[in-house]
């Protein structure tokens, strides 16, 4: 599997079963060999991508100070993320080269979940960007489907109750980061965003056609691009995934290097539990896979802490600090 593989899951509302067993089959093998993979057949109109893509390009546009109104704070972790702003959490390292915007899932401040965990709340919204704000929900509630038509196929490569899963995400900690890569100079040795693993289940991207994206395989010294063809989306599992699967699933380190000469956007979806699931296997390990149980909530509080430069992990197995190049 030189490059990520290219599945359609259309198939998988089909009533032939042997073609869903198939498409079912892809995924867990693309999931278990390297975390990656595109999807076409996701059923989200292109319209509803221009339209969250043209929102990130109206907020990015406005000028910095009416931008910084609306930044992030240690007791809300939502809104304007400031060129530069995070860094990963070790010395000597260069900025992440990007500007965001963050939103987790909209959750009304009387619902009484807000006292059960400080992340949910309602998002901040610009005023001034006409359609902003149902851009952003018509795209993510269409993610929120394409989760919940992978997720069940994965349950079913696990040969686990899809229920389990489809639990797990009522009211979850879903968030999304629209974001903004200015291009890079020439010769610099610094990222759009340094190389990592995501934190949650599972991660949606509509790419930007300029690419950018880079994987790493287990076992492989050498990244590789993710150049989606077009209409795909960019699919890769994350940790807590990699854990409910007992490590047959791979959460894969990935960075951006924006070395196009054009400005890059993008607004990955990270599919997060509700804040008090408890992830361990669902079924046995594989060979030398080893990691802690976590609790989605206080894992979701360290992420959001731990963002800020100077904040020192309190749990070392949640260190967020960037991986090796």
């Amino acid at each position: 599997m030189a490059e990520l593989p290219i599945i359609d899951i259309s198939g998988l509302r089909s009533s032939e079963q042997r073609h869903r067993r198939k498409i079912i089959r892809d995924i867990g093998d693309a999931c278990h060999d390297i975390g990656f993979m595109y999807i076409s057949g996701h059923g989200i109109p292109e319209e509803t991508v221009a339209r969250i893509r043209q929102a990130a390009l109206d907020f990015f546009s406005r000028p910095k100070e009416e931008k910084l109104r609306l930044s992030i704070s240690r007791d809300n972790y939502r809104g304007y993320i400031p060129l530069g702003f995070f860094t990963p959490n070790k010395s000597g390292l260069s900025k992440d080269n990007y500007e965001g915007y963050k939103l987790h899932a909209e959750t009304d401040p009387a619902d009484p979940i807000c006292a059960q965990c400080p992340i949910y709340g309602p998002n901040k919204w610009p005023a001034n960007i006409p359609g902003f704000r149902q851009a952003v929900l018509r795209y993510w509630s269409e993610c929120d489907r394409v989760m919940e038509i992978l997720m069940c196929a994965l349950a079913s490569v696990l040969g686990v109750d899809p229920t389990i899963f489809r639990d797990a995400f009522v009211k979850p900690l879903t968030n999304m980061t629209l974001l903004h890569y200015p291009p890079q100079t020439p010769g610099d040795s610094g990222f759009g965003i340094h190389p990592h693993k995501d934190t949650d289940a599972l991660t949606i991207l509509a790419p930007d056609p300029i690419g950018g994206l880079q994987v790493k395989r287990k076992n492989r010294n050498k990244w590789m691009s993710a150049d989606a063809p077009p209409g795909a989306l960019i699919v890769n599992i994350g940790d807590m995934l990699e854990l409910w699967s007992g490590g047959y699933f791979t959460s894969t380190p990935h960075k951006v290097v924006n070395g196009s000469g054009d400005e890059r956007y993008s607004f990955p979806y990270f599919a997060v539990p509700r804040h008090d699931t408890v992830v361990r296997p669902l079924c046995r390990s594989q060979k030398g896979f080893s990691r802690p149980v976590l609790n989605v909530g206080e894992v979701s509080r360290e992420v959001w802490r731990t963002n800020w430069a100077d904040a020192i992990p309190a749990i070392p197995e949640l260190d967020l600090g960037t991986l090796p190049d």
